[in-house]
């Protein structure tokens, strides 16, 4: 398992500039950036989405962030199918209608091919205890929750995940998210913005009333802030949410982590 307790000789600077290329059946080389602690030991994986911008900077801050608390973390570029390798798109009008119309054309089945494809290439990576988690913020979100559907994920963390009350995510806009809960088999973190206009109250309530009915082991967090506020760019980030938030994440997968390796 990951050792969290380092010696007095050891800090946790990490490794930030590595890439991988994972094959997605039918789909060709999906690109994941990688960010791990630059010690001679193995660790837990966290699967990190990104917004529909793919790998930007606040996207590669946090990954780094979740590295240098004990995670080796691959962070893919979700519109590989769509955009070269590499591809960022700008916070900005153009980069915010793209990233929307890629989400509603690339397919379902290709979000989960993928989602399959980089659980296993973080489970089996070199450096990898084999236990997997799952962190996303906004599209991020809600592709977290679809990739912990895996029976090998031990935890989801689901920032502010839009499309998941209105089951509009990928071609057709027609998901089977909240159909699905059941099959969560790790723990779920959600965290909403009570500010957000792209998921309100009543769809809050929907996803948590489906929660509640598929019996699924969850924690939920509501804050006083608008979408984004995770993201340390722009005008509606929150310091104070972010590492009061941030604290809750590590929390359950530390927890889950620990858990997943008493029954190794």
């Amino acid at each position: 398992m990951g050792d969290f307790n380092r010696s007095e000789s050891e800090s946790m600077i990490i490794h930030s500039g590595e890439v991988d290329h994972i094959a997605v059946p039918g789909a060709g080389a999906m690109r994941i950036h990688l960010f791990r602690p630059a010690v001679p030991r193995r660790f837990p994986a966290l699967l990190f989405y990104s917004e529909i911008y793919q790998v930007t900077g606040p996207v590669r801050r946090l990954a780094a962030t979740m590295a240098g608390h004990g995670f080796l973390v691959g962070a893919p570029e979700v519109y590989h199918d769509h955009e070269a390798p590499g591809t960022i798109l700008a916070y900005d009008e153009d980069g915010t209608r793209r990233g929307n119309e890629l989400k509603t054309l690339k397919p379902l089945a290709a979000f989960d091919a993928d989602a399959h494809a980089a659980v296993g290439y973080l489970r089996d990576h070199e450096v990898s205890t084999g236990y997997v988690a799952t962190m996303g913020m906004c599209l991020g979100g809600h592709l977290a929750l679809r990739a912990a559907f895996n029976p090998a994920v031990s935890a989801a963390i689901c920032l502010y995940a839009t499309d998941v009350h209105s089951g509009t995510l990928g071609a057709g806009r027609n998901d089977d998210t909240l159909a699905r809960l059941a099959e969560l088999r790790g723990e779920a973190l959600f965290v909403w913005g009570r500010q957000d206009p792209h998921i309100p109250f009543e769809g809050r309530e929907r996803i948590r009333t489906r929660l509640e009915e598929a019996r699924v082991r969850y924690e939920w967090s509501e804050v006083n802030a608008a979408h984004a506020f995770m993201r340390d760019e722009g005008p509606r980030f929150d310091p104070a949410l972010h590492r009061m938030i941030l604290g809750n994440a590590l929390s359950v997968l530390w927890r889950t982590n620990a858990l997943a390796c008493t029954r190794i």
